[in-house]
């Protein structure tokens, strides 16, 4: 298996860094959509581009599912975000985002928990 691009580790290392600054400026305990949002502010400053709620369709055999996926941040084209207000990483989370990898045809994706004291402690890397 072939690991992420040069390209795809120095967006995700942005991402990352951004991340940690929206945190230590908002701290736990918001919305998932405020920090979606001060993210998506903070990756547009640093020159990223973001595409934000963007839908895919979910194809089943013959039937096709307009919009049926909506993905919260995905940044350049190649780095997939699900943002969470929870507590913890659960394996459901995971699990949604290595699905929206499949169904988006990306290869990595950041899972990001900002209800956390620590930042570094609510991100999970995940390659398809």
């Amino acid at each position: 298996m072939i690991g992420p691009t040069p390209s795809q580790n120095r967006v995700s290392g942005i991402v990352v860094d951004s991340a940690i600054a929206v945190h230590r400026a908002l701290g736990p305990g918001l919305l998932e959509s405020i920090y979606e949002q001060c993210l998506a502010h903070e990756l547009s400053g640093r020159g990223l581009i973001v595409d934000r709620q963007r839908t895919f369709p979910i194809r089943y055999k013959d039937l096709c599912i307009e919009g049926a996926l909506r993905v919260d941040l995905i940044v350049e084209d190649v780095v997939v975000l699900e943002i969470k207000a929870t507590e913890r990483i659960l394996p459901v989370h995971e699990a949604q985002v290595l699905t929206y990898l499949k169904l988006s045809g990306r290869r990595l994706g950041l899972l990001i928990i900002f209800n956390v004291p620590v930042l570094k402690d609510g991100v999970r890397r995940l390659v398809l």
